[in-house]
Parts: C-alpha cells; sequence; structure tokens
C-alpha cells in the first residue's frame, strides 16, 4: 500500500503545487481545505502523515496539531508545519504545539523531501532545530540534497522549460534549480524560439499542448534549423497521455517523452541522461518513451 500523506491547506495554489509534488515523488495525497476537514479526514482515513498549514480560518494548525496529539489513535502520526510564517518564535511554537517539522514556504522540492522522508521511516526522529537564515550564516545549499548522479553534468548547464502553467513552470524551476541547473522559461513556442535566439541552451524541456501553438510545432522549428536540430528535446505532458501522441513526439525528433505526474528522480534522471548524449529512457508506469532522432 502506498504511503499516504495528508495535506491542509487553504490556499488552492499553495495546495496544488503540494499535491503535485507528493505525487511526482509516488505519494498518494490526501487533501483538505481547512482545519475541521483536516481532522476529519485523519480520523477517517489515517495517514501516514500530515503536512499542515498553519494560518487557516477557523481552526488554524496549531489547533489542528493539539488535537490530533490529544488523540490516542491519532497522536503518533508525523506532523509537518509548511507556513509562510518566519516571525521570532514561530518555530518553537510549532513544535510545542506537537509539530515534528516546520518548513518555510514557498517550498524547496528537495529539502521538503528531505526533510518528511526520516518521519516517514517508522523510526522516532527528534524534532528539527530551526532552520538556517541567511541572517544566521546562509541557507543550506539545496543542491546538496539531491543526489550527485542526478545534478547538472556541468556548470553552467542552462535549460530552457516551454510550459503555459504558472504552477508546472514553479515546480519545474524548484526542483532543476535544486539539482544545480540554470533555467530560462517560455510560454508558447514564439517565446521559446526566441529564447534560443538570444541564449545558450543545453536542453528544452517542454509542454505538448500549448495555446498558438504547442510543442510539435516547436519540435519541428528546432529539428528544422542548422543552430539547433541536435538540441536534446524533452516532453513533458500531462494531457496527451496517448499511445499516439507519444509516438508522434518521438518520431518528430524528442529524446523523451514523460508523461505527468513523474517522480523528480526519474525526470532528474532523464534530463541528465540527455544531457550526456544517452537518448530517451525507457517505458513504464510514468509513460516515457525511448529516444528519436537526434
Amino acid at each position: 500500500m502506498a504511503t499516504r500523506i495528508l495535506v491542509i491547506e487553504d490556499n488552492p495554489v499553495n495546495l496544488e503545487l503540494m499535491q503535485y509534488l507528493l505525487l511526482a515523488w509516488q505519494y498518494e495525497v490526501l487533501t483538505a481545505t481547512n482545519g475541521a476537514q483536516g481532522l476529519a479526514l485523519a480520523a477517517s482515513q489515517r495517514p501516514d502523515l500530515v503536512v499542515c498549514d498553519i494560518q487557516m480560518e477557523g481552526i488554524d494548525g496549531y489547533e489542528v496539531a493539539r488535537r490530533l496529539r490529544a488523540d490516542p489513535a491519532l497522536c503518533h502520526i508525523p506532523l509537518v508545519a509548511v507556513t509562510a510564517f518566519a516571525m521570532v518564535g514561530d518555530h518553537e511554537k510549532a513544535l510545542a504545539a506537537g509539530f515534528d517539522r516546520h518548513l518555510p514556504k514557498p517550498i524547496d522540492p528537495a529539502s521538503f523531501i528531505a526533510a518528511i522522508q526520516p518521519l516517514l521511516s517508522g523510526e522516532r526522529v527528534p524534532p528539527a532545530p530551526r532552520p538556517q537564515t541567511a541572517a544566521a550564516g546562509g541557507a543550506a545549499d539545496p543542491a546538496g540534497r539531491v543526489p550527485e548522479t542526478l545534478r547538472a553534468p556541468r556548470k553552467p548547464c542552462t535549460l530552457l522549460t516551454v510550459d503555459d502553467g504558472p504552477l508546472n513552470v514553479e515546480y519545474k524551476a524548484d526542483l532543476l534549480h535544486a539539482a544545480g541547473y540554470e533555467l530560462l522559461t517560455a510560454r508558447s513556442v514564439e517565446e521559446a524560439l526566441a529564447a534560443l535566439r538570444s541564449h545558450r541552451v543545453d536542453l528544452v524541456l517542454s509542454d505538448v499542448r500549448m495555446p498558438g501553438g504547442g510543442g510539435f510545432e516547436l519540435l519541428r522549428q528546432v529539428r528544422a534549423d542548422a543552430a539547433t536540430r541536435d538540441l536534446p528535446f524533452v516532453f513533458l505532458t500531462a494531457s496527451a497521455r496517448d499511445e499516439a501522441s507519444r509516438r508522434e513526439g518521438l518520431a518528430l525528433g524528442a529524446d523523451a517523452y514523460l508523461v505527468r505526474p513523474v517522480p523528480a528522480a526519474e525526470l532528474l534522471g532523464q534530463v541528465r541522461r540527455c544531457l550526456n548524449g544517452e537518448g530517451g529512457g525507457g517505458g513504464g508506469g510514468s509513460g516515457s518513451g525511448g529516444g528519436g532522432a537526434g
């Protein structure tokens, strides 16, 4: 049975981002948009971990933690506070309420996953110390938590991500920056081509379906231009999931065709393989495909 994580968050954008990230790491995700709903889900579903915002209308995160810790049937569930608050005393207050971790927003994917994994091991984990801040000597390098085999193979290494979804762009930016990549973003074929003309790019990571011309048209133009025809090109899509689309993308010359949600390690591994000239990855449950013409 998959590990189940309950996310309690009243901001829909933050909730969707958290859900996307956890699904990418192959966790089962339950969601609640307020404290009361979260407590009810915790009681009925018995998740393996609860991630909870602090500032919510009605029952706030502190009260959620207190009630869960007071319930003999639920008190063992690890609790993580994810909050934009960074006031003096907030970290200590969260731990005193019963949280095992207190993490700041915006979340860093690699740091977040590294923080929750020990809580899911079944072992007792002591409360985490206050996270380092810039004022306290600089934050820890999040890329240090990404295995060396998944990080950028060289520096600088610039990727162009083409996607019209702000949430998707935010997730990819956080993940790829944590792995040591520099990132350019474009929301359309026109913006992507302009970026390729004006910047040195090592790999393109593109959605398939976008307004005003999709990823297939972008790939056609990339492969038709002598300056970019050998550029590694990876599709990452949630909408064009069918086998016909996958085959078309690879036939046009994509190095890989991935269907979201893709485990973060798989995405980073695929990007690195393409940059090393190893072509597309194999199939599997994520819908990744074999290599195409380069």
